[in-house]
């Protein structure tokens, strides 16, 4: 049983646990955040999800992520799941978008990280993960542009890509 802490729409906390899987009560949302991990020599790692997940199975996408755990601040959150899908530990984080789901009832961070590490050392998280690859930046962007990214997804990486200018 994965439990969460429930936030109000201005992120401030509600003081009431959620279980995944259950109704959230009106007004109340949860916490998600994701990373979009570039290697200095300006590469950014996909991760191909689990054939089994439920949504996208078989699919590329430009991050790790998921719900804050109880307790859990979106840099605690954001510094487990990189490290749980792609075995990456790193402090180097910037947020880089924030959006409230309505809709999935969700505040929602997607952050940059900057990383050295081995590109040949990512681990894969069962269930979760398949493979992974790098891809240059025009690759990359390429990559966004195409049908192969996940739709909600593509849409906050052309935002940031456009932010940059690169598009």
């Amino acid at each position: 049983m994965e439990v969460w802490d429930g936030y109000f729409r201005d992120g401030t906390r509600a003081n009431i646990d959620l279980i995944r899987g259950e109704v959230l009560p009106d007004d109340v949302y949860h916490l998600v955040c994701e990373v979009l991990v570039q290697h200095k020599d300006g590469d950014y790692l996909l991760m191909r999800r689990d054939l089994s997940k439920p949504n996208y199975g078989g699919y590329y996408e430009a991050t790790a992520g998921g719900s804050a755990l109880k307790g859990e601040d979106k840099m605690a959150c954001i510094k487990r799941e990189l490290l749980e899908e792609t075995g990456i530990v790193s402090e180097n984080f910037e947020e880089i978008d924030h959006f409230v789901f309505d809709d999935d009832k969700c505040i929602f961070y997607t952050f940059l990280c900057v990383t050295d590490c081995d590109k040949t050392s990512i681990s894969l998280q069962k269930g979760e993960t398949m493979s992974y690859k790098w891809l240059n930046e025009t690759d990359f962007i390429s990559f966004v542009n195409s049908g192969e990214m996940i739709e909600t997804q593509k849409k906050r990486y052309l935002n940031y890509f456009n932010q940059k200018g690169y598009l």
